[in-house]
């Protein structure tokens, strides 16, 4: 069983907005941080937004601040990614992660290895 299935990826132009979605098999998979990272052709993988389960707290990259927001719903063992004015550098496959431990520090809440459980990812491309 998937631990963890995004869902809400596709082809948008420059300007548009994207709604990603990642639903957890379990409520025990929940019970830390929900978090995105996304990997670009050629590059590593990278951290997009991280939530701990009672989301008084919201960490970004820089690189999406302002544009993106992270958001989840408990009952539904779910997180979302609202992402608005896209740009051609935010196509990536967008992967979904939990973690065992809630992390209330951008710098751990950032960090890959925070992450136990993990998605098979959804393809985002933006064009120009």
């Amino acid at each position: 069983q998937v631990p963890l299935a995004e869902s809400g990826g596709g082809l948008v132009q420059a300007g548009d907005s994207l709604r990603l979605s990642c639903t957890a098999s379990e409520r025990t998979f929940t019970r830390g941080n929900m978090a995105w990272f996304r990997q670009a052709p050629g590059k590593e993988r990278e951290f997009v937004a991280s939530i701990p389960r009672n989301g008084e707290f919201t960490y970004y990259a820089d690189s999406v601040k302002g544009r993106f927001t992270i958001s989840r719903d408990n009952a539904k063992n779910t997180v979302f990614l609202q992402m608005n004015s896209l740009k051609p550098e935010d196509t990536a496959v967008y992967f979904c992660a939990t973690s065992l431990t809630i992390y209330l520090n951008s710098q751990l809440a950032s960090q890959e290895q925070s992450y136990y459980y993990w998605g098979q990812g959804t393809q985002v491309t933006v064009s120009s």
